[in-house]
């Protein structure tokens, strides 16, 4: 088990006339990630669907209480929402990659208004999603799997069919609610719909066979003509990606972030677990071809612990600028600028790049550590494994590159909702 750290997350303070937020959810984010802690490899070695996971989650109040904030100031801020995935990832990333996707989706109106606050369907969705205690999976982007249709939305009376099916990557095996885009038939816009899986018509197949984030309920969801309601429609892309808000381009760069703090959490709790089975190794008596990891003044094991550490701080100190600069730009809603947009993408890409190296590297070093040692047997793996699942499909080459363009060259990041 992790030794317990003291949280990154810092009570923030609303506007006048609203108390800070509670001081007590850094402690209960502490204690939730301490029990997902405990079992975390057992619950890794059974695959299951994380039901018993998302009623802890529940139970803590994170689903809900963790919205990042609008005009009505509920909930946390940005900041602490991803100081709270960061601390539950370093523990179970699965679970935090789950979270991730739910807070971006719970904002899903809010992003297709552009920030506009002449809709309802913001606070509609917020008020819903808090006060139902749901749990929203899916995406709002079109798919990009080659060679398989999207799935489609045709308008009929009464409303629209959707039809199709859609892999996703996090919640839709345990989601209450799933947040799906689909290409409407009689406009060739993409619309993003709110689907209750419940609905007879829905089936949802379980991805069991990932190599890691094993726990993050991702499946394929097929829509066998599922009738929408016209009020379950919560907005539309544009076609023209120019025609974008950068308000409402942020969308994507704020999944991206989120799925980086997962990131950072894997690597800072591989480190801190590792360290725990260094210290208790050195403790133990030592005996002949038993004291794989030498005592605690090796040099080769303290420049080892030295490089990882630092790589882990780099990440963070990167992650952090990024995490900083999004927060200020979801809070200026429309006033924000295609200029303040791209330099937020520049730096979520850097943060990206860096990250995704760094958990690679350092679930991978330490590996080697802490094999043969004792209390570092093979479910020590997931780590590896949950590292490589997350980043697999980010490559850092791509994102480096866009940095090096937009450095070099001034050329702003696509506005695309696409990942």
């Amino acid at each position: 088990m992790r030794t317990p750290k003291k949280s990154a997350i810092r009570p923030t303070s609303g506007p006048a006339g609203r108390p800070a937020d509670d001081e007590i959810w850094p402690r209960v984010t502490r204690e939730l990630a301490d029990d997902l802690a405990v079992d975390a490899p057992a619950r890794d070695r059974a695959g299951k669907a994380p039901f018993d996971e998302v009623a802890r989650l529940r139970e803590a109040g994170l689903p809900a209480l963790l919205t990042p904030p609008g005009p009505s100031r509920r909930g946390a801020d940005w900041q602490a929402a991803c100081a709270v995935i960061r601390e539950i990832s370093a523990a179970d990333s699965s679970i935090g990659e789950l979270l991730a996707h739910h807070y971006v989706l719970s904002w899903t109106a809010r992003f297709l208004s552009g920030g506009a606050a002449t809709s309802n369907a913001p606070e509609t969705l917020e008020n819903r999603t808090t006060q139902e205690r749901w749990l929203l999976a899916g995406a709002i982007e079109p798919s990009r799997t080659t060679g398989r249709p999207e799935p489609t939305l045709t308008p009929v009376d009464g409303g629209y069919v959707l039809e199709g099916r859609r892999s996703f990557a996090s919640g839709v095996t345990v989601a209450d609610r799933l947040i799906v885009g689909a290409r409407c038939t009689g406009t060739s816009e993409v619309m993003v719909a709110l689907v209750d899986p419940a609905n007879p018509a829905v089936f949802t197949e379980s991805g069991t066979d990932r190599i890691g984030q094993r726990l993050a309920g991702a499946g394929t969801v097929i829509f066998d003509q599922v009738l929408v309601n016209p009020r379950d429609i919560l907005g539309a892309l544009p076609g023209d990606e120019h025609a974008v808000a950068p308000f409402t381009a942020l969308a994507p760069l704020a999944l991206r972030l989120l799925l980086v703090h997962v990131g950072l959490g894997i690597a800072e709790g591989a480190l801190a677990e590792a360290r725990d089975i260094s210290r208790a190794t050195q403790a133990a008596p030592p005996q002949i071809d038993d004291y794989p990891l030498g005592d605690g003044e090796d040099p080769y094991l303290l420049l080892a612990y030295g490089e990882l550490a630092t790589a882990a701080h780099t990440a963070a100190a990167v992650v952090e600028r990024a995490t900083e600069a999004l927060a200020h730009g979801l809070l200026a809603e429309r006033s924000l600028g295609v200029e303040e947009r791209a330099d937020i993408a520049v730096l979520v890409a850097a943060a990206e790049a860096v990250t995704s190296r760094s958990a690679v590297q350092i679930t991978t070093r330490i590996l080697e550590l802490v094999s043969g040692a004792a209390g570092g047997g093979p479910d020590f793996d997931r780590f590896w494994r949950n590292a490589r699942a997350l980043t697999a499909s980010s490559s850092a080459s791509h994102r480096l590159r866009d940095i090096g363009d937009h450095y070099l060259n001034g050329t702003h990041p696509r506005l695309t909702l696409r990942a």
